[in-house]
């Protein structure tokens, strides 16, 4: 894997992941979803792309160069719900109380600027590498 594809792998997982936090945000106040029950925050899972060989990883590593990322998953926030006492809420349970999704909307903010600079450093380490490239065929000029 090249410098400009671990960069590019970067900057898809980082915008699949403020597409997901995008999704947990519009729907901080879902309390009914198609399967039914108040929507449950997701996350991403991230994992290392493998570079290929048993000596391709090698020489990658002995070289200093990563391999990339890739979604393994999306899976869903295994915290509880939070519930409130509303009886005349149409999603309200037998004993009034409704479920609202366990969406914490400072954390998905934090989570938000996170992803956006995580975005930010791919974007600037694909211009660097893009320069490197361009200052070497100069000089092979």
């Amino acid at each position: 894997m090249d410098l400009f594809s671990i960069s590019a792998s970067g900057m898809e997982a980082q915008r699949l992941r403020m597409n997901i936090i995008a999704s947990n945000l519009a729907n901080v106040e879902t309390t009914h979803t198609e399967t039914g029950g108040a929507y449950r925050r997701k996350d991403i899972v991230f994992a290392s792309q493998p570079v290929g060989s048993f000596d391709a990883s090698l020489r990658s590593a002995l070289d200093g160069y990563a391999s990339g990322v890739k979604a393994e998953g999306i899976i869903e926030d295994g915290r509880p719900l939070k519930y409130a006492y509303e009886p005349g809420h149409p999603d309200a349970d037998a004993k009034g109380y409704v479920a609202y999704p366990n969406v914490n909307v400072a954390e998905e903010m934090v989570n938000m600027i996170t992803a956006s600079r995580s975005y930010e450093a791919n974007v600037s380490a694909f211009k660097a590498t893009r320069e490197m490239a361009a200052k070497a065929l100069e000089l092979g000029q």
